[in-house]
């Protein structure tokens, strides 16, 4: 991913670098589903690919900016662009509902155990 500002050229200092998200300094916009960002994401086409002017044997990893945007709506202007302010944001909901649905289906594997082990067994 590279960053720009408007003007088009590339800035090690613009602000989605920085991750900021101090809570004196943004609002709130509301709750997140994460297991709906999960399926969003699992959607996502990702490939593999070089920006044009590095070597052949470059390669980086990720989704395309404009499947980024048609996937997550953030009214962004530049939709060729993924800031990593969100894309941090998107892996960390998406770890959060992993972790979640390995509890559920940890929970459940253990039920059925407790099932199975104090079944009679059959003669």
């Amino acid at each position: 991913m590279r960053l720009f500002r408007r003007s088009g050229t590339a800035d090690r200092t613009a602000p989605e670098r920085t991750a900021t998200a101090d809570s004196a300094a943004v609002a709130p916009a509301g709750a997140v589903n994460g297991y709906q960002v999960l399926e969003t994401v699992t959607a996502l086409p990702i490939s593999t690919w070089r920006y044009l002017w590095e070597p052949e044997q470059v390669r980086h990893i990720g989704p395309m900016a404009q499947d980024w945007h048609a996937a997550f709506d953030f009214h962004h202007e530049n939709t060729r662009v993924i800031p990593l302010v969100d894309a941090n944001g998107i892996a960390l909901v998406c770890i959060q509902a992993l972790n979640r649905r390995i509890d559920e289906l940890t929970t459940e594997v253990n039920r059925l155990r407790g099932l199975t082990q104090h079944r009679e067994p059959n003669r």
